[in-house]
């Protein structure tokens, strides 16, 4: 037999191979593939985290093993929301699923609630203050008027929600007498003796609540904080406090007043500065404040009659750290802790800043590009659109404190809705828990009245 020939290498297939059509996928698919692989650093860097727990686990035998891939797991759970996923965060929502935070029962604290307060009360009213209880550590002291209640209870579906509150001890209902209407003058609070307003203002004079909250009419909730609680000891005119963003999202600045007081001394604009002074340190835990006075100018000589008699005091005060006259434009720029003007001034900002968060937002929404390459763009902006809509939308901040009163009143917008009253309970319980009260009756304890009305202290 002949010897088979040797067997040639193979060379491969040489044969002209088909063509194979495929389809460029489309921009905004080329563009998220991008992203991702720009972002690949934090990718990796979870997965050489897990890696190395997971090496240490099997060099170190059964028990080192559990440790490090605990440690694993948890560098996996703390990396890995660095990774954007676009899909999760609008399958979460804007809370993102994190609000599970237990509650201690014995840290919270009472809180008298005006039902009947508010252009749309008194359901969602209720409906915020049940949605507190869960979220605060505050109990509510719920004053209302029956007949209203139950209806906006039934048609609202809370009764469920509402029972299991009172049972658990979270909230109190309190009938009231008829209540003072969003039009009606603010003395009328003087011959509507049970109204809910006073109903609430005397829980807090009795001790029963450490703070009262209202969304009804300003200058009715004024005069009877005025009337039940009473005036701190030398201050003049209390004030309407409200916080306001900045460009830094850590810090607020304290502006008063808001609309308590259109016509101002220079002595009440001297007590403004020394309330807001104290707020902002104990609350906002401002180490030392700086006040600026509202103007249309940086210059002492600037602004009008009350301006230029009011620098003078706040520029000779011991208590505080004039830091001069503040611009409409410095106002949010976190260059003041607090600023102060007149009630009819800081009515129109307050007014004012509230219609830019749906401006912007409406103007944002309008930009965006259509189509699927704005819905691409709109998943990667939407966490920063609701994080801008939380620092300027009104409703989450909910209300301003009326300074300058024996006790901690809130004051909500009339129109404020569940939302609004969870963000007021917040700062009220803030305000009480931060002994604001203990610091303002000092101020009045070290001073005369003539001190705390514009002289040097």
């Amino acid at each position: 037999m002949k010897p088979l020939p040797p067997k040639e290498p193979d060379r491969g297939d040489r044969r002209p191979r088909p063509r194979v059509n495929r389809t460029k996928p489309s921009r905004p698919i080329r563009r998220l593939v991008i992203w991702y692989r720009r972002n690949a650093a934090v990718t990796s860097l979870v997965d050489t985290a897990t890696s190395t727990a997971s090496g240490a686990a099997s060099m170190a035998g059964s028990m080192a093993g559990s440790v490090a891939g605990a440690a694993g797991t948890m560098a996996g759970s703390v990396l890995q929301p660095l990774v954007f996923d676009p899909l999760r965060r609008l399958q979460q929502g804007p809370g993102g699923g994190a609000e599970d935070i237990e509650i201690d029962d014995r840290q919270r604290l009472w809180v008298a609630v005006d039902g009947m307060g508010g252009d749309h009360a008194p359901g969602p009213i209720l409906e915020g203050c049940l949605r507190a209880v869960q979220l605060l550590p505050v109990r509510i002291r719920f004053v209302a008027e029956s007949g209203p209640l139950q209806r906006a209870v039934a048609e609202l579906g809370l009764q469920e929600e509402l029972d299991e509150a009172v049972a658990s001890g979270l909230l109190q209902v309190i009938s009231s007498g008829p209540s003072v209407g969003m039009n009606e003058e603010a003395t009328v609070v003087r011959r509507k003796r049970d109204a809910s307003i006073n109903r609430a203002m005397d829980l807090v004079k009795e001790g029963q609540a450490t703070a009262v909250y209202s969304a009804g009419n300003s200058g009715a909730v004024m005069a009877s904080a005025i009337f039940r609680l009473g005036r701190l000891k030398g201050i003049d005119r209390p004030a309407i406090g409200a916080l306001f963003p900045t460009k830094d999202p850590a810090q607020q600045v304290l502006v008063l007043d808001v609309g308590a007081n259109m016509d101002c001394k220079p002595a009440y604009m001297h007590q403004f500065a020394l309330l807001g002074n104290i707020y902002s340190r104990d609350v906002l835990q401002v180490k030392q404040p700086r006040i600026g006075l509202l103007n249309i100018g940086e210059e002492e000589c600037k602004g009008n009659d009350l301006s230029l008699r009011t620098y003078p005091l706040l520029a000779e005060e011991g208590r505080l750290l004039f830091a001069g006259n503040c611009e409409g434009r410095d106002v949010l720029s976190g260059a003041f802790d607090v600023v102060v003007c007149d009630g009819f001034t800081g009515n129109v900002l307050l007014k004012f800043l509230e219609s830019v968060g749906s401006v912007l937002l409406d103007v944002l929404r309008a930009e965006l590009p259509r189509g699927r390459r704005g819905k691409v763009g709109s998943a990667f902006l939407r966490s920063n659109l609701v994080r801008i809509k939380k620092r300027l939308d009104h409703a989450e901040h909910g209300g301003a404190l009326l300074l300058g009163v024996d006790g901690i009143c809130v004051i909500g917008h009339g129109s404020s809705k569940a939302l609004s009253v969870v963000s007021a309970l917040r700062l009220a319980h803030s305000a009480a828990s931060h002994g604001v009260m203990d610091d303002l009756h000092a101020l009045s304890t070290n001073s005369d009245s003539t001190a705390v009305a514009g002289t040097c202290g």
